[in-house]
């Protein structure tokens, strides 16, 4: 791998809306991918690590501000394929008194789920290139079954020069047309993928488990060389071929305001320091620390100076 590794992360950013309904709202952007993206970029700047992102974007002035905004964040956009007459999707935010959030999406027409309509897109052309792959349970749903297929095949070309996978298991039964689709999907993904995130809850809402023990049993066999298992407020465990798992305690946080990024925070904090050389145990104490700091804020992007690691 290079000693400056660039990863790739595919998948979609949307208009965030955070507030009551027909109250004040506060508009900003994220998706889970792109939130990886953006703590990526940050916490990888002084090791070298770079994040690009691969997109689809309209041609109206909400994707560009989002564009310049992921350009200020140091996230390239050279993956990023503009699509005339789409627009982004959108989503709300409700969160309760626990910091626990509920979410209400538009997104069937977005311009990401057209990315894969042309002969050739920005990704396909860059994967022998690219150190690394990054995309989610999410990013395989909005996809139609043949552009799910063409991001497989980015993945395998990713491998095939070099680079790793790496394949969050972020799962949103609605964006599914059944959990059977959405499986054979993950089990394609997983057999491709060199490091997998999980989120426990993720994992039981997918397969229908009796138990979260259940779940964990079933991550652990996973035939990924790495596997990092997210659990909440319970430590991270991680498990690479070969070796016993190991626990990793996560940060206490005396007050939760708003979880949204949790993961996609633990996840770019992570692979910044992972690709960085760091130990998986260090780097699951990276993203320990950087996702408490996250859920202490409202919104899925906190502002830099919020972060006190």
């Amino acid at each position: 791998m290079n000693s400056n590794p660039t990863v790739a992360l595919f998948g979609e950013c949307m208009i965030e809306l955070q507030g009551e309904a027909f109250g004040a709202m506060r508009q900003t952007f994220g998706g889970d991918t792109l939130n990886t993206a953006v703590y990526l970029a940050r916490s990888g700047a002084a090791h070298g690590v770079r994040a690009t992102y691969a997109t689809g974007l309209g041609d109206d002035r909400y994707s560009d501000e989002m564009l310049r905004r992921w350009q200020l964040e140091g996230v390239g956009s050279e993956l990023v394929r503009r699509v005339p007459g789409r627009v982004p999707g959108l989503y709300t935010i409700s969160v309760d008194a626990r910091g626990e959030r509920t979410f209400t999406y538009w997104r069937d027409s977005s311009a990401a789920r057209a990315y894969f309509e042309v002969p050739q897109t920005p990704l396909e052309q860059s994967a022998g290139g690219l150190d690394a792959l990054y995309f989610s349970g999410i990013s395989l749903a909005i996809l139609d079954p043949v552009s799910r297929e063409r991001l497989f095949e980015v993945a395998r070309r990713v491998r095939a020069g070099g680079g790793r996978v790496i394949f969050d298991n972020n799962y949103r039964p609605r964006l599914w047309a059944d959990p059977q689709t959405a499986r054979l999907a993950y089990a394609q993904a997983l057999g491709l993928a060199d490091i997998a995130l999980v989120t426990l809850d993720d994992e039981q809402l997918l397969y229908g488990d009796a138990s979260l023990a259940d779940s964990r049993v079933r991550s652990l066999a996973t035939p990924c060389g790495e596997v990092v298992i997210k659990q909440g407020g319970a430590p991270v465990i991680v498990r690479l071929a070969g070796a016993p798992p190991i626990e990793v305690p996560a940060v206490r946080v005396e007050r939760v305001v708003d979880t949204t990024a949790a993961g996609d925070s633990f996840a770019g904090a992570y692979l910044a320091a992972r690709l960085a050389g760091a130990t998986p145990a260090d780097s699951a104490a990276a993203g320990a620390r950087l996702a408490a700091q996250v859920i202490q804020h409202r919104g899925a992007i906190i502002a830099p100076e919020l972060i006190r690691l």
